[in-house]
């Protein structure tokens, strides 16, 4: 297992206790892992893939490192080199892995997004990274959307799309066929940026998370002792190649474990089809949101006897999910707990019982402490803030590097030399964390983070909107649903017509995942001195 190579672990019966990163000042995943696991042994399996009109394909290392280098080739070709970025968004296309590789290979930055976006969304995102390209599938509204964006905004960047020709687009599959698959090292730093993902932020527009050439090295204990990844086995992550979980459970730390990497590409989440290629393709582990796992359970869940490992992360698990699941498979479930900015911050690791409930222990790659609004360690079983130390004055790897383009924001949440999560939660006497919330106003829904001001500044430019608010209630499939709470304008009733015209004209233009689920009307809202408004009073209100 080559992850050995970069890291000394020390374990105490099974349960790591401290481990050590030493790697050199160029590593790269590309070259270092990739390449190195395709030298030793070309023909060892990466990446099973199949979708759900029963296409399969499954690629060997060897496959993936010389698919890279023609991907490579290509980019090159076209001007596209170190430090540049691209947008990728190739929802769960076997095409990703290689291009994620050959992105690494020649140092440009890959910047994964959901093909769930509006052409708002996508505008916003070229414009403040200043993409030189985009990668994108051929499937659905993507391509349209992204076209538009450009259009619109009259922005410069190379389109390209797989596979079937589209106008405006040149066709990535045709232009790789051929390529030489020998292409020299090219230099990298360790320290250089690698990855942007677009993150949600209280107000305002998502932030951009930085990670550098470090980040895959960090998920080996994502890999290995939360996700019980094994060498030779296959992790599935139910991601889309969009979002960061993609990198936690798709690609870095499972294949410097050296189990291959279950993709499924399809459209609508069906759990039937999940268990079916669960047990066709005999994966190992599994990883998932809260959300899979209720649908599952409700759904009932047959047998599934290849599967060693669950684990589980993203928002709230409902304790009879966790028993009803165990129940069913004699699983237990293992939480986790992380951001986009960081790695696995917390988990029930390899080693240390799965508690019910509980986000586990922290990882022993960050030092974790539990502070209170004073800036005290918290006492057990007292509600604080989620922090990370520095060791040794240095930010451990797997932390992100900077948000593009806010310097502010970051020094904000490195403040006193200390990285806040924003999270809240307490430490019982075992030294296990319970997660109690934000302490700000991120909407978790189903597995994925929204900022309400996303949503507020749609919602505002409607006619009949005066001022509005966005909040997160409960839900029990999704954990949060997304509540839109509007103050009309004079003229306007508020009627229950008008609640879902304006429902219809926002979630038209809002990605998928941000839809408002529910919509009620006020007549004024709770205001600070200052008239911000007090989102803390209306969640209060609808607990009531």
């Amino acid at each position: 297992m080559i992850y050995r190579e970069y890291c000394t672990a020390h374990e105490e019966n099974g349960r790591l206790k401290d481990i050590e990163f030493h790697y050199p000042d160029n590593f790269n995943f590309a070259y270092d892992v990739v390449d190195r696991i395709a030298e030793d042994t070309p023909d060892k399996t990466a990446l099973v893939w199949c979708n759900t009109e029963n296409e399969e394909k499954i690629l060997s290392f060897g496959d993936i490192s010389k698919m890279s280098i023609r991907y490579a080739r290509v980019l090159l070709d076209n001007g596209i080199g170190k430090g540049d970025r691209v947008i990728v968004a190739l929802r769960r296309h076997f095409e990703y892995w290689p291009l994620a590789v050959a992105l690494c290979r020649i140092g440009a930055v890959m910047i994964p997004v959901t093909n769930m976006l509006t052409a708002r969304d996508y505008a916003y995102r070229i414009k403040a990274s200043k993409a030189k390209a985009a990668i994108v599938t051929h499937l659905g509204a993507t391509a349209g959307n992204i076209m538009e964006a450009i259009q619109e905004k009259s922005l410069p960047i190379t389109l390209w799309t797989i596979e079937k020709d589209i106008d405006g687009f040149r066709n990535f599959s045709d232009e790789e066929r051929g390529k030489s698959e020998t292409l020299g090292r090219i230099d990298t730093k360790a320290s250089d940026p690698m990855l942007i993902y677009f993150t949600s932020g209280t107000t305002g527009y998502p932030k951009g998370v930085i990670h550098d050439h470090t980040y895959p090295l960090a998920h080996i204990i994502t890999a290995v002792y939360w996700q019980g990844a094994e060498d030779g086995g296959l992790h599935f992550t139910v991601a889309e190649t969009g979002w960061a979980k993609a990198s936690w459970g798709k690609i870095y730390g499972q294949w410097l474990a050296g189990s291959a990497v279950m993709a499924f590409d399809f459209d609508n989440f069906d759990p039937g089809q999940l268990v079916s290629v669960i047990n066709k393709y005999h994966v190992t582990s599994f990883c998932a949101p809260p959300t899979v796992y209720r649908y599952l359970v409700k759904k009932g869940i047959d047998a599934m006897p290849s599967l060693r490992h669950a684990s589980t992360a993203g928002e709230y698990l409902n304790p009879e999910i966790f028993q009803r699941f165990k129940e069913k498979t004699g699983l237990e479930l293992h939480e986790g707990y992380g951001q986009t900015e960081t790695v696995l911050i917390a988990g029930n690791l390899r080693g240390i019982p799965a508690v019910d409930g509980s986000m586990g222990v922290p990882s022993p790659l960050y030092n974790v402490r539990i502070m209170t609004p004073d800036g005290k360690e918290a006492k057990t079983g007292e509600r604080g803030e989620i922090t990370i130390l520095p060791e040794n004055g240095k930010k451990p790897i797997g932390i992100f590097s900077g948000y593009l383009g806010n310097e502010e924001l970051y020094r904000e949440v490195w403040r006193d030399g200390v990285y806040h999560t924003g999270d809240s939660a307490s430490m019982d006497e075992n030294g296990y964390l319970w997660f109690m919330g934000r302490f700000d106003d991120i909407i978790k829904s189903g597995g994925f983070r929204i900022g309400p001001g996303e949503i507020e500044d749609v919602l505002i430019t409607h006619p009949a909107v005066l001022e509005c608010s966005v909040i997160g209630i409960p839900d029990t499939l999704r954990g949060q649903a997304v509540k839109a709470i509007v103050h009309p304008r004079p003229g306007y009733e508020p009627t229950k017509e008008l609640g879902k015209e304006i429902k219809d004209y926002c979630n038209s233009r809002l990605a998928e995942y941000k839809w408002i689920r529910k919509l009620s009307f006020t007549e004024g809202f709770p205001k600070t001195i200052s008239g911000k408004i007090l989102k803390t009073e209306l969640r209060k209100a609808e607990s009531i």
